[in-house]
């Protein structure tokens, strides 16, 4: 039985590939949020949008110049938090490894 050429290719590139697939890194683990590793300022890259969460579940927002541009309520369940503000609205975003998804935003922790 003849082996067409092209599977023969797919298949030596699957061998010679395995032994680097099983050398591959372990994924990272997901970091789980807790109130005390959440609490702190979250910037994105650009700085213009700026989320001090404090303790007790209260948050502060600033956008570009305007300090205090939005104030309110937040809590976290698992990785999910979720904001309401003062004049009630709602909003929601996620922590991906540590990472803070808001809004179509990505913010990091500020380090100082």
């Amino acid at each position: 039985m003849t082996i067409p050429r092209t599977l023969f290719v797919i298949a030596v590139a699957a061998l010679a590939a395995g032994p680097l697939l099983a050398q591959a890194p372990a994924p990272a683990q997901p970091v789980t949020m807790t109130e005390e590793t959440a609490v702190g300022m979250w910037v994105t890259a650009d700085g213009h949008v700026r989320h001090e969460l404090l303790p007790g579940g209260r948050y502060d927002e600033a956008r570009g110049s305007r300090k205090s541009a939005y104030q309110g309520r937040w809590r976290l369940t698992g990785n999910r938090i979720d904001y309401v503000d003062d004049t009630g609205f709602p909003a929601d975003g996620e922590f991906i490894d540590g990472v803070l998804h808001h809004g179509g935003m990505v913010l990091r922790r500020e380090r100082r």
